[in-house]
This record gives structure tokens, C-alpha cells and sequence, in this order.
């Protein structure tokens, strides 16, 4: 019996935390495809945000888990993992995206052309991932929330980073949906998912590229 793939799933420790929805279902969807590791910044425990009453009771029971303690990003070795998910975070702007860890784990991966899935805010992870001062991943199409979806948010205006302009500053190719629409794109090894509606389709999209691997 061929063992199960590894996954590593990379969450933001901001206050503005990571999406209850999203990361229930990539870890729902991954949890029998994978063996799957958590990780964060300094291995600090994971704060979930728009937690409600269809994933309030999955958040209780998983934090009860021995796999609900993530490890920290600073001591993983990309090298162990065949595909890297990063859920919808919208903390991810203020540590992931300036992270020299998930970089190092990022240009990995890059360089081994293993899957990496990016979904809605957690795209802005993906910013992080510099080399001799270019971003590893210009060239890439990708997706990742509209500033239509982000003006609404009342912290609009404090957000440190907006996905959509930097990438498009920083050589890669941007496209959208409408609000809330499912919108995922596949460039290479690269899955990246509008919003958290996205998440699902992102992440079977992760499973089939590490199945025709």
C-alpha cells in the first residue's frame, strides 16, 4: 500500500486570524488524501475568525486534536512535504507575507515544482517568497481577493498590502471574478483561489495535481 502524501498547511498567528470556513474545509478535504502538518509563525496557536454556528462545534473539536498544535514555520523542512495549502487568512498581510521561513519554504517548492494552493487572503502569503529582489513567482497567473471584495471591509483602509496590486507591480498576471464567485486559476504547480467560495475547488485542484504527480 503506497503511503499517503504529505501536506503542510500554513496559517497566519495575527490577531486577524485565519478563516474558520476555509480551513475547515481544506482540512476536511485533505485530512484522507494527506498526511497533513500545520505550521505557524512561531508555532503559536491558530486563531479562527467568522467562526458561526455550521463551524463553531468543527473548530471546538479540532482544537482538542493533537494535530491542532501547529509547529513552527521556522523549523520546517519544505523538503518533507510534497504539496504546501494556505487557507483563506486574513492575518496572512501581516505576518506570512513578510515571512523569510515561508519564503524558504516557497522557493522549495518552486524549485521542485511541487503544488502549492493558495486560497483568497492567504494568496498575500505568496508575496513573501523574494529572490535577489524578485518575486519568485512573476510570470505566474494567479488569483486572489479583488479590491472589490476588500473595499468592504471596514479595515480596508489599514489593510499593509493589497494582493491584486502586487502582484500586478511584481510581473504576475491577475484575474478576478465578480464578488464572491468561485474564481480558481492553475498556472504550472501554482492553485490560487479568489475567496474563501474558491476554497473548495482550490483545494481538489491541490489533490488532483498531487495525484498526477
Amino acid at each position: 500500500m503506497t503511503s499517503k502524501p504529505t501536506c503542510l498547511i500554513v496559517a497566519s498567528a495575527a490577531s486577524a486570524g485565519v478563516s474558520a470556513r476555509s480551513f475547515q474545509q481544506c482540512f476536511n478535504l485533505c485530512n484522507p488524501v494527506f498526511n497533513l502538518q500545520t505550521a505557524t509563525p512561531g508555532g503559536k496557536s491558530i486563531d479562527f475568525t467568522g467562526v458561526d454556528d455550521s463551524t463553531g462545534r468543527w473548530v471546538q473539536e479540532f482544537s482538542i486534536k493533537p494535530y491542532a498544535n501547529p509547529a513552527k514555520l521556522e523549523s520546517i523542512d519544505g523538503a518533507r512535504y510534497q504539496a504546501l495549502l494556505i487557507p483563506d487568512c486574513p492575518g496572512a498581510m501581516n505576518d506570512l507575507a513578510h515571512s523569510g521561513s515561508l519564503a524558504r519554504i516557497l522557493s522549495h517548492f518552486i524549485s521542485q515544482q511541487k503544488p502549492v494552493c493558495a486560497v483568497g487572503q492567504g494568496v498575500a502569503a505568496l508575496c513573501c517568497a523574494t529572490e535577489d529582489q524578485k518575486w519568485i513567482f512573476s510570470r505566474y497567473s494567479m488569483t486572489g481577493p479583488s479590491v472589490f471584495e476588500l473595499v468592504r471591509s471596514s479595515e480596508f483602509a489599514n489593510l499593509p498590502l493589497i494582493v491584486e496590486d502586487f502582484i500586478k507591480d511584481n510581473g504576475g498576471s491577475y484575474t478576478a471574478s465578480i464578488e464572491d464567485a468561485v474564481h480558481v486559476v492553475l498556472d504550472r504547480h501554482l492553485i490560487t483561489g479568489q475567496n474563501i467560495q474558491s476554497t473548495t475547488a482550490a483545494v481538489n485542484n491541490l489533490i488532483l495535481l498531487c495525484n498526477n504527480r
